[in-house]
């Protein structure tokens, strides 16, 4: 309230700025010139013999810009017009092979502009200059555009975390030597300062040798909040081959091989079979050349219950079905009834039992999927009658009497926006607007542990592959490591421009990627914390990512209802996929890594010959400077299914490659 101010505290009243004295102002031009080509020493001996404090300098800062934005302002405003439909007509006339670079620094500029007439207090123009060429920007900086619009007063820039971005950061254009000859020379001509400034502090032209790309190579790429990432973003080397498997032969003694066999079950084979060698278990895996070093990565040790794991892994993989264009998977749908836009995530459990839902009022949902019923721990008197070397520990551990279909877990206190389970399928992660991830106990059906990160909402998180390490994504602009046993991160992963949407683990666990509204993907080192890959081409937020199984290809899509593959060797789009009419919020790849499967919000689910695809990329011979990208996504398109107006929230391959589908069911009257 106005009233509780304090009468010997005065407030601050934002007239038009004092001009600064011009000794005072040349002094602080000299220093800003000084610092943007690095004289430093320069610099340290103009400050002493003016006699200036390190703080008396930073003020220095802030009279600079105050100063030259007086200077700005002095000007005429129409300039900023004239120069723009200056550089919109020289880049229009240009030669077909430079146009469509030229036309990259288009967006940025008029951004800046627009920025540049609001800090001057130009509001009739700046508006004018907003409906005149805001319109006729690229369709994937439309939404961008309209956040931009609403700000018409220099008071409103500082708050603005879009407008923070663009100040702070250079819009990236890849150009090619000879385009950005061509513009240089341009801007030499013409003499205007308006426009020269501009390029000169906002942009960064990532320069190649070579011919300049065409309209579909730049469309391929561009969309990136602030402009593409750079070749220096994606030169560091990704081992992204796959850890060698450990020896499971031993750890196969102990499992039932015929277990899941009861049709063809007699007397005499169980003993046989346990008696010889699995020629499954035998086969010696060879090492991955791109494959991590085995101690790069700290990974837990296996037990006994996750040997036996892997074990029944491998058996089940010797039943698994091939799929081809012939061959299409069996698919088996769950549709969630009664939830009208109360579902928000879905997953299923590694061995296909067990069906995990988070839901918009708070609740995690948990259902087993075959006859088994879902137990829970018997009380501490009962288990101290139990024996735990028996080889049968985890089924004596639990109560019978308290087994049920499906159970709920109780702790959010806000939508879940995420679940995932463990490999072992004791443990289960969510997260939530809540800003917190709760690990639950699959064994007490409690929440054992609720980890406090961020103070914003975590939007995803993900178990690793070997278990222990999880990662999250959260609105707060960051992804996070984490291990189950710490409350603290243990790596923060910052660099995206906006929220982070979606978070996936490479198949080896050494790497983490990230989807984010700033349209891009990143990849992240785990055991650097570093960036080692800056991926753009989305037009929309990134909702979803999946790694291929052998961990070289990385697919992602989301909003703009686009698939991409990228292939994160060289961090290069090589295939977009289109079809879909809707946001897609799931993908998966088939066991055999021959099938891409998509789901979205359409209520569609669409199957594309990812072996065929890789045939025609030939990933190994790309041209690394300028690869091309297949996106003739009829010719790959498989399979189109169609659901009752029940939007695709998850799909998932098992281990005999059957497809699991989760769908949530969308009343008629709730549109």
């Amino acid at each position: 309230m106005e009233e509780d101010i304090k009468p010997d505290i005065k407030p601050v009243i934002d007239e038009a700025p004092k001009e600064p004295d011009d000794k005072k102002t040349s002094l602080c031009v000299a220093l800003k010139i000084l610092k943007k080509y690095n004289l430093n020493s320069t610099a340290e001996t103009l400050k002493k013999e003016a006699n200036l404090t390190d703080s008396a300098y930073n003020t220095s800062e802030l009279d600079v810009n105050n100063a030259l934005n007086i200077f700005k302002s002095q000007g005429d405003p129409s300039v900023y017009e004239n120069a723009y439909i200056t550089l919109s007509k020289f880049v229009e006339t240009s030669l077909d092979i430079y146009k469509h670079e030229l036309s990259c620094v288009l967006y940025p500029v008029f951004v800046h502009m627009y920025l540049d007439l609001v800090c001057n207090r130009y509001e009739a123009e700046a508006l004018k200059f907003m409906n005149k060429f805001g319109p006729v920007q690229e369709s994937y900086y439309q939404a961008d555009i309209k956040h931009l619009a609403v700000i018409t007063k220099k008071e409103e820039l500082d708050d603005n975390a879009l407008i923070s971005n663009y100040k702070s950061n250079e819009f990236v254009v890849r150009m090619s030597r000879d385009t950005l000859s061509l513009l240089k020379r341009h801007l030499k001509e013409k003499k205007q300062t308006v426009l020269l400034d501009i390029v000169q502090e906002n942009l960064f032209f990532d320069v190649y040798e070579g011919i300049a790309r065409n309209k579909q190579q730049i469309d391929a790429v561009a969309g990136g909040m602030i402009g593409e990432g750079t070749r220096q973003d994606n030169k560091s080397r990704v081992y992204y081959g796959l850890l060698k498997e450990p020896d499971l032969q031993t750890a196969a003694a102990t499992v039932n091989l015929d277990e899941d066999e009861e049709e063809t079950q007699e007397s005499e084979k169980p003993k046989k079979k346990k008696s010889k060698s699995n020629p499954l278990l035998s086969k010696k895996t060879k090492i991955d050349p791109n494959a991590p070093p085995l101690d790069r990565m700290p990974l837990p040790q296996l037990r006994e219950i996750d040997k036996k794991i892997k074990v029944q892994a491998v058996l089940d993989s010797a039943k698994r079905v091939a799929l081809n264009h012939e061959t299409l998977p069996s698919i088996c749908c769950y549709t969630l009834l009664n939830c009208s836009n109360a579902v928000n995530c879905a997953t299923i459990s590694d061995d296909a039992t067990m069906l995990a839902v988070g839901m918009a009022n708070s609740r995690v949902r948990v259902w087993s999927l075959v006859p088994q019923k879902l137990r829970a721990m018997k009380t501490a008197d009962q288990l101290l009658d139990i024996d735990l070397e028996s080889d049968d520990v985890m089924h004596r551990i639990l109560d019978d009497r308290s087994a049920e279909t499906t159970r709920t877990l109780l702790g959010h206190y806000g939508p879940v926006y995420q679940v995932s389970f463990s490999p072992d399928k004791t443990l289960l992660l969510s997260c939530s607007e809540d800003c917190t991830i709760r690990l639950w106990s699959l064994l007490l059906w409690s929440c054992v542990v609720a980890y406090k990160g961020s103070y914003h909402p975590v939007f995803d998180v993900k178990f690793s592959l070997h278990g222990y390490y999880f990662a999250t994504a959260s609105r707060d602009r960051t992804a996070r490591l984490w291990a189950t046993d710490n409350y603290q991160t243990l790596r923060l992963f910052a660099g995206h421009f906006s929220d982070v949407d979606c978070c996936q683990f490479h198949p080896n666990s050494n790497y983490i990627a990230t989807g984010s509204s700033d349209r891009t993907v990143r990849l992240w080192d785990c055991v650097t914390g570093e960036q080692v890959r800056l991926m753009t081409g989305h037009k929309g937020e990134i909702l979803t990512l999946c790694f291929s199984n052998e961990g070289r290809v990385l697919a992602s899509a989301g909003n703009d209802c686009n698939v991409l593959l990228w292939d994160i060797a060289h961090g290069h789009l090589v295939a977009m996929l289109t079809g879909h009419n809707g946001p897609i919020y799931t993908i998966t790849f088939s066991r055999d890594s021959t099938i891409l499967a998509t789901g979205s919000h359409d209520c569609k689910i669409m199957l594309w010959d990812y072996s065929k695809l890789l045939e025609d990329l030939s990933l190994d011979d790309m041209n690394v400077h300028n690869p091309t990208v297949v996106n003739n996504s009829s010719k790959y398109l498989l399979r189109a299914f169609g659901t009752k107006n029940s939007p695709v929230i998850h799909l998932f391959f098992s281990r005999r490659n059957i497809m699991f589908c989760v769908c949530s069911f969308n009343s008629p009257q709730s549109n």
